[in-house]
């Protein structure tokens, strides 16, 4: 099996799961009970809390616990909305944001919010200036994603976060998801930011939504005590010490890892620009961990599943993407609908090897091949 799907969700490192295991072997007590038990269980979250916060250069009372990104993007979203709304219902972001943001802003839109995009740039990264033009009296957020999952286009975060500065009652947040243990991205001005850890070889099911002090969220989640009171429920000790454990282990060696998967994707590149019918969809200073491209005039799942029948697995779109014919984002980006329409998503990681690429290529020139034959 040839597995090139990681932005999708990654295999569970097996340290993590040891720290998962072990968690759940000898720190299963209620971490709010206030017995012997429930005292050690509070102290490994609060431990790896502390760990979480000095990898992302902020407190642990910065720390909120989720099921994941997803959750952590609705409560950002929603929980400041809901909590600011007296000062205004204008929100700005772009059209290369995930399910996860559009959700809840379609959500706020059919309560009374407004909504801007904010212009890109030919690379997809988004144009300073316009979003500083779309700033109005009652903006209270803009919601910019690191890196789009689809595309790889990394956006210029601390920039954006300098700009706000200059606008304290706008806040600021970040979704993570895609960039973290890949880029190292100072938070100093960047309010809230969301994560899951299946993204980064951890355990489903729980995320991290960071927030600043100085902001007041309303929870989506209410009643019971937790680690904090903006996500009510027991904390779930396991899923928080192996999510410190996952985080921990993806940025030892970061840019080690991040060398080997520019090379990789750099080869790739080369390879697959060799076809006529092939384009490349991401800009050349794209995360090298996404690499989205389309064969012209062959459906995104049918090659998919070509490849599939060779056991090599890559993405159409994103997982959590509506299963509709056209890409949105890779429409925004080329503005070209027959690229849109037959675009898939090879997605990388520091595990992949060369002979999984050399053998991907190899299969994928078969499948081209016949799959451009028939047309």
């Amino acid at each position: 099996m040839i597995y090139l799907d990681y932005s999708a969700t990654t295999p569970v490192d097996g340290e993590v799961i040891k720290t998962f295991a072990k968690a759940c072997e000898d720190f299963w007590a209620n971490p709010n009970s206030l017995h012997k038990e429930g005292v050690k269980a509070n102290a490994l979250i609060n431990a790896s809390t502390k760990q979480i916060a000095d990898i992302l250069g902020v407190k642990s009372s910065e720390i909120i616990y989720t099921s994941g990104a997803s959750e952590s993007n609705n409560l950002a979203i929603k929980g400041i909305c809901d909590k600011y709304q007296n000062r205004g219902k204008h929100i700005i972001t772009t059209e290369f944001e995930h399910s996860s943001i559009y959700g809840p802003l379609g959500y706020l839109q059919k309560h009374g919010f407004d909504v801007d995009f904010v212009k890109t740039l030919d690379n997809g990264k988004i144009d300073l200036d316009d979003l500083k033009s779309l700033i109005r009296d009652d903006t209270i957020l803009v919601s910019i994603t690191a890196v789009n999952s689809e595309i790889g286009i990394i956006e210029p975060i601390e920039e954006i976060g300098l700009l706000l500065k200059d606008y304290p009652k706008v806040f600021f947040h970040v979704d993570l998801t895609q960039s973290i243990g890949k880029q190292k991205i100072d938070l100093s001005n960047v309010d809230m930011a969301s994560f899951s850890a299946h993204k980064f070889f951890g355990v489903k099911g729980v995320g991290v939504l960071m927030k600043k002090e100085r902001i007041d969220l309303e929870p989506l989640i209410h009643g019971g005590k937790s680690t904090t009171i903006y996500r009510s429920g027991t904390p779930a000790t396991p899923l928080i010490a192996s999510i410190s454990k996952a985080l921990r282990l993806v940025n030892t060696d970061m840019d080690e890892h991040n060398r080997y998967v520019q090379k990789i994707n750099t080869y790739l590149r080369q390879q697959l620009t060799k076809y006529d019918k092939v384009r490349i969809n991401s800009p050349s200073d794209a995360l090298p961990y996404i690499l989205n491209i389309s064969v012209l005039g062959v459906k995104p799942e049918v090659l998919q599943h070509a490849l599939e029948n060779d056991e090599i697995y890559i993405s159409t779109q994103t997982a959590c993407s509506s299963k509709n014919d056209e890409s949105k984002a890779v429409y925004a980006l080329t503005k070209d609908s027959d690229r849109s329409k037959s675009s898939v998503r090879i997605s990388l990681s520091y595990k992949t090897t060369e002979e999984e690429i050399e053998k991907f290529l190899e299969v994928f020139d078969k499948c081209y091949n016949r799959l451009t034959s028939l047309r």
